[in-house]
Order: C-alpha cells, then structure tokens, then sequence
C-alpha cells in the first residue's frame, strides 16, 4: 500500500514537471515575435471566421429563421419608442422585414424597402400586416412620390460609399431619422485588428464603421443635427433632424 502511495506521488511528481517544462519551452518560443505574431494573426482571423459563422448557423435555431441578435439586443425597442401612432414611416432597407413589422405596430402605416428581392419574399410572407408595404428597390435610386414623417435606418449607412448625397437625397422625402450604425470603437480588439493588417469591419460590405465624432461630423455635413443619442451593444442610436433652410 505505501510502495502504492510512492508510485502516485513519484507520477504526480513526474506530470507537474514535465507539465512545467512544456510551459517553459511554449514560453520561450512565445518570445520570438516572428512566431507570436503569426499566432495572434490566426486567432485574429480565426474570431472573423467564428463571428460570421455563428451569425449564420444561430439563425436556424431560432423562431422563424431570425438572427438571435433581434432577441438579445431587443434593439426594436430603441426605434418603436420614438415612433409617433400618426406617422408613416419609410423603412430602408427592411431586410426580412421583423424591424418593419414591430414599426408597424406603432405606426400608422409603414413601407419597407429592400433590393434583395428574396428578403421581400421573406417579409412578406413572415411578417406583413394591413398597414405595412414591401417594395424591392434599391434606396439610392428610390425616388419615391409620397412624403413621410420619419426614415428608419437601422445599419444602413455604413453600407453606403457616398453617404452624404444619400442623406441628402433622403431628406427629401422626410426631415427626421432615426439611426443606428456600428462603431469602431465598439471593443479594443477592432483597432487592434486594423493595426495588425486583419480584416477588422463586423461586414466586409461595410463601407465604414463610426466614431462618436466621425457619425457627428457625417450627420453635420449632410445638413442635419443630432437631437439625441445613445451608445448600446456596440452602437450608436441616433435620432436626427433635417437642418430649417
């Protein structure tokens, strides 16, 4: 029994150094930055890769198909609150159409506009009501021959190159919108990203990701002014008015 008890502890022994002489051998490779900068570049890439994949694969295990950020964030909440029961509002790039349909339900008519005709198809089926409409078009060539109280654009901007003529084109139909956009400085490991030559953008169709100052001076530019403004998961929330001639 005791010959027994030696031999545990003589392997115990055994594990503990040899599990410390593999840490200070990874130590010592970790030290040539040639090798560590390798490996920060993979796991770097590798959290682009992991981020987009479970973006896709979590929507098929929720109601509907709809990605679990809806559900988490309960950012829907953010633009319904400052939706006006007599307004109509037009909804830019509605996607599927779950943002349109909760607006829907504050509003007094909706429509909701998309240049992916299957993102139409999606709305209409999973989410129409009496007063919303669906219209496949792309935004920047809309030129629509109604007015509305508000514009709706819920990560829309960054996906636009000439944001300002779009802005000011948009203005035409209405004077207020409500905004949300990603940010930039949304978590340190973005810049850190840019800096290490990794794709850093949440959609490599983003044609930018904000600053706090950047979204002001863009807004600013585009003859409008922020009248309020919230920072939440990440984001900003804006609501904006169209500047008085």
């Amino acid at each position: 029994m005791k010959m027994l008890l030696q031999m545990k502890l003589m392997f115990i022994r055994r594990f503990v150094m040899s599990g410390n002489y593999i840490k200070s051998v990874i130590r010592t490779v970790l030290q040539r930055p040639a090798i560590t900068k390798r490996l920060v570049w993979f796991f770097l890439r590798l959290h682009n890769f992991s981020y987009g994949k479970v973006g896709f694969l979590s929507k098929f295990l929720e109601p509907g198909g709809i990605h679990p950020k809806h559900r988490i964030m309960r950012y829907h909440d953010w633009f319904v609150k400052r939706i006006n029961s007599s307004w109509s509002v037009l909804d830019v790039g509605c996607g599927n159409g779950a943002l349109t349909f909760d607006i829907g339900k504050a509003a007094k008519e909706v429509v909701g506009i998309d240049f992916e005709e299957a993102n139409i198809r999606a709305a209409m089926e999973r989410h129409k009501r009496e007063n919303i409409r669906y219209v496949c078009g792309d935004a920047r060539t809309f030129n629509p021959d109604f007015k509305v109280d508000c514009i709706v654009l819920s990560n829309v901007l960054e996906h636009i190159e000439d944001r300002k003529e779009f802005l000011e084109m948009l203005k035409k139909i209405s004077s207020r919108f409500l905004i949300r956009v990603p940010m930039f400085e949304r978590d340190w490991i973005t810049p850190y990203k840019k800096e290490s030559g990794v794709e850093w953008r949440l959609d490599i169709t983003h044609r930018t990701e904000y600053t706090k100052d950047s979204f002001y001076e863009e807004i600013r530019q585009a003859g409008m002014t922020i009248k309020e403004q919230e920072i939440m998961w990440g984001e900003i929330y804006a609501v904006a008015e169209a500047n008085k001639a």
